[in-house]
């Protein structure tokens, strides 16, 4: 019967705690356990600030934010504590932690300040950690699991956990579980925890992991006879082997008592100094020791006195480690941690080299739309026309600096680069135009003379650029929603410029097609360039048509200046770094095929980095070696990639 009652009340008891400790103030908390504040001790005041933030009252975060920023105060007539507000400097007024009003002002002299170390505010720390888990406020919850995750300590790891189910943000809940993740490889002490949370992990690309995981295999070599048998044991290391020097090996030794220490010779020659009797050292004049035989002759004799340490004369280090085993083992003494981590970190390894491969393959895919931009004007004044103008790379200069000019005068630069693409077209159209009937169509069919002309009108272009902007590079500013990057993850990322690149040359290549297969101009250009005279006779005018497509291809150029200028400071030198690219990419695509040159920069781009990533340091032997690899790939076919067929390619 008796143990029936005590089983009631137990029970009862149990319902009741939770009823009784709401019925609790927080003062009434702080004064049981008033002589542990008081004292302010490191190894006592734990019990008290668990009870504060276990009491589960409103204010128990107020009163342990209080009094770790030492803004908690204690009234001397009766122990009670308060928050103070400074009156003046003899003056405070203090607040009640459980209701926040005002209980009076008082003199400084009759309160005591709560002035926490620093091991006793890291506890109070810690024990904030679990209202910050469950704050109201998202952006609050984030701050503190990042906190966490920069500065995690094995206390953060309860109050995670607990925190986990009752998330209601799923964004917020996977970062939480990450985290609680990260710290179970880090301070759980259930190896069968640590073990799921690390395969957790498997072909993960965040670098936090890494950073723990990492720790985890940090190794030290030791010799094998000094580790306990259960040691986690990685691999044998051979003394003399570039891990372990002979040095460091006999070092190791003697740290375990394994072998004295041997004297070296300047220790040596210090003993014979310090041991000179009479002019005479081991029985030998100082005279007779200008040798070194001779001193080991002098030490050996002293050493047989028992005056210097022993030294072996006939001791090699090699000998010395030979027969000694070394071993590499980790600092982790769990041997199915470790085999976790190894496990988890070679997917990461296969998962971060597959990333760094389509990392690789979009900067290629940028860099060829940058090329396929800057070549799809050339396409059309050497691929469909068969002039070579080494001016080319002055008008995508042009339609660069026309960006430049345009943003001066409307500070939009989403209005600016809408205003300055258009202008930059007609720009360089007016230009090419100009060129065209001033130069270009008395050279035709000399595409020497051609090319000579073309090459002054380039110098004379820059000239007049540096004339009008100088020689300073001048900044052609991205719209503010071009900013950044499309981040996929720790490894891959491609910035919006270079999207926005890609898709223009996507746009253009459209509008290329469209022009060349739908307009009359298209057709006509189609019909000069296979026969000009037949076109002649059909009623085409090749002197017009020449003019409009000559045009039409540097004035495409100067809206490809635009979109690099975007990517690349604008120098009056600009057009220089990508004419060459460009006649490359419109004859390894193939002259006079759109696809072609499509292909060609395609290739050119993905070729130029890949060998930058193979040499990394110097990017002018990347192109140097791409030159050469072009030089040999026309050897093999010198009708680039898709040759025409028909009539026009015996032209």
């Amino acid at each position: 019967m008796i143990r029936f009652l005590t089983a009631i009340f137990i029970v009862l008891a149990a319902f009741a705690s939770p009823v009784l400790a709401q019925d609790q103030t927080i003062q009434e908390v702080l004064q049981q356990h008033r002589e542990v504040i008081e004292k302010s001790s490191r190894r006592t005041i734990g019990p008290a600030i668990d009870a504060i933030a276990a009491s589960g009252l409103p204010s128990a975060q107020n009163v342990l934010q209080k009094w770790q920023s030492r803004d908690m105060w204690q009234r001397k007539e009766d122990g009670m504590f308060f928050y103070a507000e400074e009156v003046d400097s003899k003056t405070y007024t203090l607040y009640d932690f459980d209701s926040d009003t005002a209980v009076g002002d008082f003199a400084k002299g009759d309160l005591s300040q709560l002035k926490p170390n620093s091991g006793i505010r890291a506890v109070i720390g810690a024990a904030l950690v679990q209202f910050q888990l469950n704050d109201p406020d998202p952006a609050r919850r984030s701050e503190a699991i990042l906190a966490i995750q920069r500065d995690g300590e094995a206390s953060h790891l309860a109050p995670l956990r607990a925190s986990i189910a009752g998330e209601t943000d799923p964004d917020i809940k996977a970062l939480k579980e990450v985290t609680e993740r990260l710290l179970t490889i880090s301070y759980d002490t259930d190896d069968a925890a640590r073990v799921a949370a690390i395969q957790g992990f498997n072909g993960a690309l965040s670098l936090d992991v890494r950073a723990v995981l990492n720790p985890v295999l940090t190794t030290t070599i030791a010799l094998k006879d000094s580790l306990p048998d259960d040691a986690n044991i990685k691999r044998r290391v051979i003394a003399g082997s570039e891990a372990l020097p002979f040095e460091d090996a006999l070092a190791r030794m003697v740290a375990a008592g394994m072998m004295p220490a041997q004297p070296t010779i300047s220790e040596r020659k210090d003993a014979l100094v310090a041991n000179i009797q009479d002019g005479m050292v081991g029985g030998v004049a100082v005279a007779d020791l200008a040798d070194q035989d001779a001193r080991d002759r002098a030490y050996m004799v002293l050493v047989s006195e028992g005056v210097v340490p022993e030294w072996d004369a006939g001791y090699s280090i090699e000998d010395a480690v030979k027969s000694t085993e070394f071993v590499e083992v980790y600092t982790e003494p769990s041997k199915i941690v470790t085999d976790a981590a190894e496990a988890t970190l070679k997917t990461i390894d296969r998962a971060v080299g597959l990333n760094q491969t389509m990392d690789l393959a979009l900067d290629g895919l940028s860099l060829a739309s940058i090329y396929f931009l800057a070549a799809i004007g050339l396409a059309i004044t050497f691929g469909v026309m068969g002039v070579i103008n080494m001016a080319h790379g002055e008008f995508i200069m042009m339609g660069a600096y026309t960006g430049y000019v345009v943003q001066q005068i409307i500070p939009d630069y989403t209005v600016s680069i809408l205003v300055a693409i258009p202008a930059a077209f007609m720009v360089t159209f007016a230009a090419g135009v100009a060129m065209e009937r001033l130069i270009i169509r008395w050279l035709y069919n000399r595409p020497l003379e051609t090319l000579l002309a073309s090459f002054g009108v380039a110098i004379a272009l820059q000239q007049i650029a540096k004339n009008i902007f100088g020689t300073q590079a001048r900044p052609l500013t991205s719209p503010a929603w071009l900013d950044g990057a499309l981040v996929f993850n720790d490894v891959l990322a491609i910035s919006y410029i270079r999207i926005a690149i890609f898709v223009l040359a996507g746009i253009f290549l459209g509008v290329f097609l469209f022009i060349m297969k739908k307009t009359r101009l298209g057709l006509e250009t189609r019909a000069v360039t296979q026969n000009p005279k037949m076109a002649a006779s059909m009623g085409i005018n090749p002197d017009r048509v020449n003019m409009l497509t000559f045009g039409l291809g540097s004035g495409i150029a100067g809206i490809a200046g635009v979109a690099i200028g975007l990517y690349a400071k604008v120098t009056s030198e600009m057009g220089a770094d990508y004419i060459v690219q460009s006649f490359m990419t419109v004859v390894v695509g193939g002259v006079g095929n759109i696809w072609g040159t499509l292909l060609g920069a395609l290739g050119i781009g993905f070729l130029q980095k890949g060998i930058e990533w193979l040499n990394p340091s110097n990017t002018l032997a990347a192109q140097t070696y791409m030159i050469v690899f072009i030089i040999i790939f026309i050897q093999f076919r010198p009708k680039g990639i898709i040759a025409l067929k028909g009539r026009a390619a015996g032209d």
